[in-house]
């Protein structure tokens, strides 16, 4: 069996006495070496190429974050795991954009370590169950403004043209709906197709459906 090598990063002594004192009761991992800080961190993975980092994201001087930056652009074999006490947002969406393969509380119990180690290892992502639910709520915010942003520049009215669009109402059909001149429902679907930057109404119409129109109305 090969083992994974792990290299611990804490600026506290305790906390890696207790990690290496955990890891040291399964022959899968071997400690190549510990360190206190990031710059610590950065000379031991140069020096070690570690598997896996388990690193603590609040060390003195620069970040785990900014050390787990480094190691992950310049050693692409080698993958982290962030260590926290708080599941702080805007930590882990740090660490997350850093490369980190994986995010776990310090509460964590030792078993789910052990796991969260060999799914890392096999090269699997992994979040503590504790923050999962906050990255999809991110995710799902950020494509609501990602949609939201794509019809920012059309009117209210420029959005409801183009919603009757999207269902295949011709201009004559639009007028009727709304109330309009055919020649005004004309100049709305071409200044629709320029501020969308398609060059039909088709176009227009699949950037409708695609960006969810419906739910901006």
């Amino acid at each position: 069996m090969t083992k994974k090598r792990i290299l611990l990063v804490d600026d506290h002594e305790v906390v890696r006495l207790g990690l290496k004192a955990l890891l040291e009761h399964h022959p899968q991992f071997e400690i190549v070496a510990e360190a206190s800080t990031a710059k610590e961190a950065l000379e031991q993975t140069a020096r070690h190429l570690p598997d896996i980092v388990l690193m603590d994201i609040r060390l003195p001087g620069a970040s785990g974050i900014e050390a787990c930056e480094e190691i992950t652009k310049s050693y692409t074999d080698t993958r982290v795991i962030m260590l926290t006490s708080y599941a702080e947002d805007e930590m882990l969406f740090s660490a997350i954009r850093a490369g980190a393969s994986g995010y776990v509380l310090k509460q964590i119990g030792g078993d789910d370590l052990i796991r969260a180690l060999e799914a890392v290892g096999r090269g699997e992502a992994l979040l503590d169950p504790a923050v999962t639910q906050r990255v999809f709520q991110e995710v799902r915010r950020a494509v609501k403004e990602e949609e939201a942003s794509a019809f920012a520049n059309l009117s209210q009215q420029e959005k409801h043209v183009l919603l009757l669009v999207s269902e295949g109402k011709t201009n004559r059909e639009i007028a009727k709906a709304l109330f309009l001149g055919e020649g005004t429902v004309r100049n709305y679907v071409s200044s629709i197709l320029s501020k969308l930057g398609v060059s039909n109404r088709a176009e227009a119409a699949a950037y409708a459906v695609e960006h969810n129109l419906r739910e901006y109305l």
